[in-house]
């Protein structure tokens, strides 16, 4: 029996997917949970558009990030904490003041699509990893300074 996915389910496949179950499984337990439906000739036509459009959308995202990680490429960030005598700074880098400071520049990225490879608790240049897409990765360089 083929089944249109309805969601994404785990060892099965992602939403829009025609996948083949065994009929049992698909008129018990898919179709009245609403995780599924029958794959007659009209809801494949409607899952492969609906895929096809996914994709488009996708791929327009990935190009956006792209551009992104172009516009991080010429931007030079300085980040100003408190600091001791030894270089050490008050408390550690976050990915909010990561965030702030690219707010600057008007580049828009959600804290959690930061991340570093180890705490940052001292001055100097430092890096930080964004996701601005799943397939696309950067590698900000920014400097920490004192005030």
């Amino acid at each position: 029996m083929e089944v249109v996915l309805k969601q994404d389910l785990k060892k099965l496949g992602n939403k829009h997917s025609i996948v083949k179950v065994k009929p049992g499984y698909g008129r018990n337990y898919l179709i009245p949970q609403g995780l599924a439906i029958v794959a007659n000739e009209v809801n494949k036509k409607i899952a492969l558009e609906n895929t096809r459009q996914i994709a488009h959308k996708v791929a327009k995202q990935k190009d956006e990030a792209k551009a992104i990680a172009v516009q991080l490429d010429q931007l030079t960030i300085k980040i100003t904490v408190k600091s001791g005598g030894s270089g050490k700074i008050f408390g550690s880098i976050t990915s909010a003041q990561i965030v702030n400071a690219l707010k600057a520049y008007r580049i828009v990225v959600d804290p959690r699509d930061v991340s570093f490879s180890k705490s940052i608790k001292e001055l100097g240049t430092h890096e930080a990893t964004i996701m601005l897409h799943k397939e696309v990765a950067y590698t900000l360089v920014f400097s920490v300074v004192s005030e």
